[in-house]
């Protein structure tokens, strides 16, 4: 069994630490001084200070002098299989146009599902992984990617027979999300029902049935899904085992927050519409509020109000939304950034909630998130930095020294 050694490292960071962060428990971020931490095979076998011994045999031994280790970023929400970009829409927006008024002239969700559709699934696997590629080396080492952007039959299954084949080459942990309800395609648009038969009576018991996606998804909020529509997709796939997650509260207080808590949903995610009802109903559950600052960011929308919801005893996770229209980026170090400038979160939270409690919103926290033995050895190695503020901070610069996923260098 290989075995690696990383030794008097200036801090370990995330060690001993396997529960979700709430609250004012979100504001202390253990790390280990001095530290060193053994890999065996693909999993964490040991965290200790140096001045603690270490018994067994190594292969091989690395010097993180100076340097923080941390496990890796995990990126809870992302739409990483697509066709194409839209910067064309990033002009429309500089020239006034808002989101809604894109989408509604067919650009957007719908602008993609038309590209997608029209794609090979060999160039969209081809693309994507180039992707996953990326957001390695920025330090990601579990990702959740959603479909949707298919929005008929045949690709939404092309979509997820994609997240399937990444899921089987990839280092990364990797989770997969139905999102047929990400939009209404223009066909249906006068037979809204038709669309959420579709749905329930065809796709989700073939992608149950077939293996396809850990979880399912729907966008409920203002001129895309209602409550009473989401709450019948939901249910269908908690039936065939599907673990909701969902899109809420990005546009307006939709009740979607309150229809993923009565459903259970693993997560909550968006949420820049939240208020003291919302906030109450979360803190009665086991369902993780998911805030997408880099999407709030480019769209020029407010941001969900994360101070007041830590101040009420909430947990928090962080997240990408790595999409081409709305947020066209996976650097997880930037969605902290974001975080600490115009969420009001400190470093520390802004780690807590992009390590624990986003691999708890993925549904992986057995497996990433912290320093524990037997867990996944997924983790990065800064560049020699005065303290974990530095990454927030200098989100210019590329921090990170090297990145390791299931126990090797990459």
């Amino acid at each position: 069994m290989n075995r690696i050694l990383i030794i008097n490292a200036k801090g370990i960071v995330q060690h001993g630490r396997s529960h979700v962060v709430r609250g004012k428990e979100m504001r202390n971020l253990p790390v280990m001084e001095n530290g060193w931490i053994m890999i065996e095979g693909d999993k964490i076998c040991g965290v200790g200070h140096m001045d603690e011994p270490f018994h067994a045999p190594v292969n091989d031994v690395v010097d993180a002098s100076g340097k923080f280790v941390l496990p890796s970023w995990c990126d809870s929400h992302t739409h990483v299989v697509f066709a194409g970009s839209r910067e064309a829409e990033f002009v429309d927006r500089i020239h006034g146009k808002t989101y809604e008024e894109i989408a509604r002239n067919g650009g957007g969700i719908l602008n993609s599902a038309k590209r997608l559709q029209a794609t090979d699934e060999s160039e969209l696997y081809d693309a994507a992984f180039a992707r996953l590629e990326e957001v390695i080396h920025f330090g990601t080492g579990a990702i959740e990617i959603k479909s949707g952007y298919g929005l008929t039959y045949e690709a939404e299954l092309k979509m997820l027979r994609v997240i399937k084949r990444l899921k089987a080459s990839s280092p990364l942990i990797i989770k997969s999300t139905f999102l047929g309800a990400h939009a209404l395609p223009v066909e249906f648009k006068e037979k809204r029902s038709e669309y959420i038969d579709l749905l329930v009576n065809r796709l989700i018991p073939v992608i149950a049935d077939e293996g396809l996606a850990d979880y399912n998804d729907v966008f409920c909020d203002r001129g895309f899904f209602t409550v009473e529509e989401t709450d019948r997709i939901l249910e269908a796939g908690v039936k065939r085992g599907l673990r909701p997650k969902i899109h809420a509260n990005e546009l307006d207080f939709s009740g979607g927050i309150q229809v993923g808590v009565k459903h259970n949903a693993l997560s909550v995610d968006h949420l820049e519409c939240t208020g003291d009802e919302e906030i109450k109903c979360l803190l009665d559950s086991d369902t993780m509020p998911t805030l997408l600052p880099s999407t709030a960011f480019f769209l020029k929308i407010h941001y969900p109000p994360a101070r007041k919801m830590i101040d009420a005893g909430l947990p928090v996770a962080l997240a990408s939304d790595f999409n081409p229209g709305s947020s066209p980026s996976g650097k997880m170090s930037f969605v902290c950034t974001l975080a600490c400038l115009y969420l009001g979160m400190s470093p520390e939270e802004a780690i807590n909630a992009a390590t624990l409690n986003s691999a708890y919103a993925m549904g992986v926290m057995d497996q990433a998130g912290s320093f524990v033995k037997g867990k996944q050895a997924n983790l990065f190695i800064t560049k020699k930095i005065p303290s974990l503020a530095s990454l927030p901070y200098s989100f210019g610069s590329d921090l990170i020294e090297s990145v390791m996923l299931n126990g090797e260098f990459q």
